[in-house]
């Protein structure tokens, strides 16, 4: 090869090689060694054949950047919050999270589910899942403009995978404690509770201590907010109420609600948290700091409110 600028042209036996070399690579991910015992050449050959289809144009490398996701946001974001992963979607967080659920799981594994805005509008976009059974890990609940509850999410997601479904009909905010025990011992909640050891993955979302971005914290009357404001919930998880420390604050609002436990989330193998709006940034880091989250989906928004905090 000349030391100028242009390429010399290419053999066609050199460029079968190229053509041979690349295809293995690239299109049948096989390593080198194998590429190599397969050609009858070295490795160093078959590195030179590789980069010689790039440089040829045999093999052209696109990357999209017309991307739902940022990439570069999201590293940041995973190495700033000490995640596995992090997601940041250039748009919608439930879309990204419908998107990202069947790189998750694999066939056996058991989903958890519990009610959600963000997660009742993810249902709709859910595709191509393994098998896997699903659990309803809280009550049910009905919010304005939505007509999905967590009975019908978890369903949902079990006719798309073709698993089954371990579903039970209760409030997740119920009247008082007392109706909140009363539903927590009928036999399907007590069903559901047994099938947490089961869980492997769990998809839950945050929700900050304020008006319009926590179902609970909209479910209860304005001095049960205030009282567990002054104890320090800065906002919830699939209703386990966080302190800014990422520990579970005891309540008599939680003490309403049909749902698990700090313990039970961090019983889960594999979370991941859900996530929209900058107004999320601490309880989100609350959750993080309680250690139960290993993945999380949000918008740049919070990214960037996360990153600057």
């Amino acid at each position: 090869m000349s030391t100028g600028s242009a390429l010399e042209p290419l053999s066609p036996a050199e460029r079968a090689s190229c053509v041979a070399a690349a295809r293995m690579h690239y299109l049948e991910d096989r390593s080198k060694t194998d590429i190599a015992e397969a050609l009858g050449v070295s490795r160093f050959k078959v590195a030179r054949l590789i980069e010689l289809a790039r440089q040829h144009g045999i093999v052209r490398i696109q990357i999209d950047d017309d991307s739902c996701v940022d990439l570069e946001l999201s590293e940041r974001l995973r190495s700033e919050l000490g995640l596995q992963r992090a997601v940041v979607a250039t748009g919608d967080v439930a879309l990204a999270a419908a998107d990202l659920l069947p790189q998750l799981l694999s066939d056996g594994d058991v989903l958890g589910l519990p009610w959600s805005r963000t997660i009742a509008r993810m249902v709709e976009q859910v595709h191509d899942l393994p098998v896997v059974d699903v659990v309803q890990l809280t009550g049910a609940h009905q919010s304005p403009g939505i007509d999905t509850s967590a009975v019908a999410i978890a369903r949902a997601v079990a006719r798309v995978s073709g698993g089954r479904s371990t579903l039970f009909f209760a409030p997740f905010v119920a009247e008082d404690a007392e109706a909140a025990a009363t539903f927590a011992r009928q036999p399907e909640v007590r069903a559901a509770r047994a099938q947490l050891r089961r869980v492997t993955h769990a998809l839950v979302a945050a929700g900050a201590w304020q008006e319009g971005s926590s179902t609970v914290h909209d479910a209860i009357s304005a001095t049960a907010r205030r009282q567990a404001a002054r104890q320090g919930v800065v906002g919830e998880v699939a209703g386990v109420l966080l302190d800014a420390q990422g520990r579970a604050v005891a309540s008599a609002t939680y003490d309403r609600l049909v749902t698990l436990s700090l313990r039970d989330l961090e019983r889960i193998p594999h979370v991941v948290l859900l996530a929209a709006g900058a107004e999320k940034a601490q309880v989100v880091r609350a959750a993080v700091a309680a250690g139960f989250p290993e993945a999380l989906v949000c918008d740049r928004a919070l990214a960037q409110a996360l990153l600057t905090t």
